[in-house]
């Protein structure tokens, strides 16, 4: 089979390109001195994290799904990256009878007492991270908060235990240069290491001291003092790492292949069958590459993208080519070379939301041929 025999549209993953990521950042993880528990809410695939954790390590999830569908492949030590709340706490036990060794994360008191006394209802004990808040401002406490040792001291046992502090330094995807990202980074260190040494000061164990985000992994000066990283983009990389500096456009190893439904020579623009759906409507890339619009078109077969053209706009199952600048009435685009029923690829710029409609990857190994396919996992 090859591209153009897909279906259109469909996600295509260059699997040298993803090998390539992959041991990049296991090599920074081995020069950082920490265990790389990589992020699987990107890939969302077990062939993915079979690469990715060098086998059946250890590995990070965003949803209970995600969970029980990678235990079932076999991965056995998963954080669950979300702020558990009391509800889901059932299915949490569940994968840990089954074997699993699932940590669950927590920022507040009163969840922490619930997780302790649901364990002990349910004869489990559950291994609770306590989130660090390093600069994100979405979810966590600071590290010198007063409310770090109550929320310690209600996950002892028995019924829960604490496995350590986490922080996510999402912020530095805002981050204005490298210079910046590794501000960021270091803030992200402290922060967690200054958490842990409070709660071990105060007789609490915390053997994990877990950081992430793939900008800080591949930017930060060092990592004494933590335990683990868990990036997750860096599998397959996109046009808003691209922008940032954490990748080169010949590393983005997830592409949309879409087909040219029509011609519109009036209004300068080429449609496609990959529309907001297909591709997302996150538009952060173009903060640092103006022009990007909703992500960069190339050849079927293609390693780099076109020059000038980008998808300008989309609707739900409807995505329009035109030029980066706008629909430039004077340079008219080259409608012959692509014909309708012709086939082009699309560079995500999160690829995060762009794979999420996508029930499977085909495989390339850089060409038009397709060598596999790869499953994912979506829901909740």
């Amino acid at each position: 089979m090859r591209l153009d025999d897909l279906p259109t549209p469909s996600l295509v993953l260059d699997r040298t390109r993803l090998e390539k990521n992959i041991a990049r950042l296991q090599g920074r993880a081995r020069d950082l001195g920490v265990v790389l528990r990589p992020h699987l809410k990107t890939a969302k695939s077990a062939r993915v994290a079979e690469l990715a954790a060098g086998g059946r390590g250890p590995i990070t999830v965003s949803t209970l799904a995600e969970a029980t569908y990678f235990s079932r492949h076999g991965f056995h030590d998963i954080t669950y990256a979300v702020p558990i709340v009391p509800a889901k706490l059932d299915t949490a036990a569940g994968l840990l009878t089954k074997g699993t060794d699932l940590k669950l994360i927590t920022d507040n008191e009163v969840v922490a007492k619930a997780v302790a006394e649901r364990g002990r209802a349910l004869g489990v004990t559950f291994h609770v991270l306590i989130k660090i808040d390093t600069g994100l401002g979405r979810a966590g406490i600071a590290a010198e908060s007063a409310e770090l040792l109550p929320i310690a001291e209600a996950l002892r046992g028995p019924g829960a235990a604490l496995a350590g502090v986490l922080a996510h330094a999402g912020h530095s995807y805002n981050a204005g240069s490298i210079e910046e990202i590794r501000e960021i980074a270091e803030a992200e260190r402290a922060g967690v290491v200054k958490a842990a040494a409070r709660l071990r000061e105060a007789g609490h164990p915390c053997p994990i001291v877990s950081v992430g985000s793939t900008p800080t992994a591949i930017h930060a000066a060092m990592l004494d003092g933590v335990t683990e990283m868990r990036p997750g983009n860096f599998v397959f990389f996109d046009l808003f790492q691209l922008g940032i500096e954490s990748c080169e456009v010949n590393e983005i190893a997830v592409s949309v292949l879409a087909s040219v439904t029509g011609h519109h020579r009036e209004r300068n623009h080429l449609l496609i069958d990959a529309g907001g759906l297909a591709l997302s409507k996150d538009t952060g890339a173009n903060r640092n590459a103006p022009g990007t619009g909703y992500g960069l078109v190339c050849l079927p077969g293609g390693k780099v993208p076109l020059p000038g053209l980008a998808v300008v706009d989309v609707h739900q199952e409807h995505g329009l080519v035109g030029h980066q600048r706008g629909r430039d009435a004077i340079n008219k685009l080259p409608f012959e070379r692509f014909p309708i029923g012709s086939r082009l690829r699309v560079l995500p710029n999160h690829v995060c939301m762009t794979a999420a409609m996508y029930d499977r990857y085909y495989v390339t190994e850089g060409g038009t041929e397709i060598v596999d396919e790869w499953d994912r996992v979506n829901g909740w």
